[in-house]
């Protein structure tokens, strides 16, 4: 036990912001955090990150992925991925509960490879979402 929190006693004052949300396991690997520092998917006090942007502890980091907006806030600087149970430690999570089922349900979604939307299921689409404009 003293080696999975060895990379909490001597904490850090600040990390890479790709290193970091790797380190509490906010993405599966380094390069896919630094990936999407790149694409503009993570931000760090509402600007957005590039990978070896600092992070310290207090600051609120929205990450884009999946579909799905993670806010967490970091509460302790960690270098070393760690094991779940200390990850949850080292940062407040912050994130929206995601939509209700019956919501997931009712959004229209079309097969894989079904190609592209025609006229009239455009128009459905808009009917369900809202958007017409008639």
């Amino acid at each position: 036990m003293a080696r999975a929190e060895s990379g909490i006693q001597n904490t850090p004052t600040q990390a890479r912001v790709d290193s970091w949300t790797w380190a509490v396991r906010l993405f599966k690997t380094r390069s896919a955090a630094a990936e999407a520092c790149r694409g503009g998917h993570v931000r760090v006090n509402g600007a957005p990150a590039k990978p070896a942007q600092s992070v310290r502890p207090g600051d609120e980091v929205r990450i884009r992925a999946g579909g799905v907006e993670r806010i967490v806030i970091v509460e302790r600087i960690v270098t070393k991925r760690v094991g779940a149970p200390i990850a949850a430690q080292c940062l407040i999570d912050r994130s929206p509960p995601p939509p209700p089922r019956e919501i997931l349900a009712s959004m229209p979604r079309r097969d894989r490879g079904a190609g592209r939307p025609t006229k009239r299921e455009r128009r459905e689409t808009d009917r369900l979402m809202g958007r017409d404009e008639s």
